[in-house]
């Protein structure tokens, strides 16, 4: 069993979020400390278009909540198919950003500690991109609760989460150890945080949801991604 995740870790890992907001875009986009090759770059981009399509393909439609929207490349991509989104993130660096870049008066902001926040109503789907590997395992239940609560009877939900792999992080990041929670993530100007990062084995995480209610098929891309679609 891992150890436990202090709280302190939680309270440093969102005031990383925050000041990584205008940097974070470097991670998906591949560039500077992130830049892995031209050939690990080429790979990435193309599974990650993988799961952009399986997520088009998958037709989320209705009222969606995203969970964690960061920046916005998720949330872009969503507005295509969905008629309203609430877009919940602790963030208040991340929603002004993502806010400039979808500009669309579909999408409703609420800053508030995932760890915390409680669904006041029920939605068609929920989404959430590179959040669950952030969720300590001992909450992992607790958060699978809040899912079912938050979704209507036959709502879908779709995920997409990293896998372990070194080239997905930064040069000067190590992915933490078997069984550990956490690792050391740090910001272009040097300063280092301690953050939660947890890997799933697809099996035993579809297993998971299926306990809280859900069908889920969770896949996984060749190299870098986790995905799961499915429904209440």
């Amino acid at each position: 069993m891992s150890q436990e995740v202090p709280s302190r870790v939680l309270d440093e890992m969102k005031t990383y979020y925050r000041e990584r907001a205008n940097e974070y875009d470097e991670w998906f986009y591949r560039r500077g400390r992130y830049d892995r090759s031209a050939q690990s770059n080429a790979r990435w981009f193309a599974e990650a278009d993988e799961v952009f399509a399986a997520l088009d393909t998958f037709q989320m439609q209705g009222e969606l909540l995203e969970l964690a929207p960061g920046t916005g490349i998720w949330t872009e991509r969503l507005l295509k198919t969905v008629n309203t989104l609430t877009a919940v993130d602790a963030s208040a660096e991340m929603i002004a950003i993502n806010r400039a870049r979808v500009n669309s008066n579909r999408v409703e902001y609420i800053q508030a500690d995932l760890f915390a926040w409680q669904p006041e109503r029920t939605y068609d789907g929920v989404f959430f991109g590179f959040w669950l590997s952030h969720i300590p395992l001992e909450r992992l239940d607790r958060f699978l609760d809040m899912l079912a609560a938050a979704l209507r009877p036959g709502g879908k939900i779709f995920f997409v989460d990293g896998r372990r792999e070194p080239t997905s992080t930064a040069v000067d990041h190590q992915l933490p150890e078997e069984g550990d929670q956490m690792m050391t993530r740090k910001l272009n100007d040097g300063r280092a945080f301690e953050i939660v990062k947890n890997f799933y084995d697809p099996v035993e995480l579809a297993t998971r949801c299926a306990q809280h209610g859900f069908d889920i098929a969770v896949r996984e891309t060749a190299t870098y991604f986790l995905y799961g679609c499915g429904k209440k």
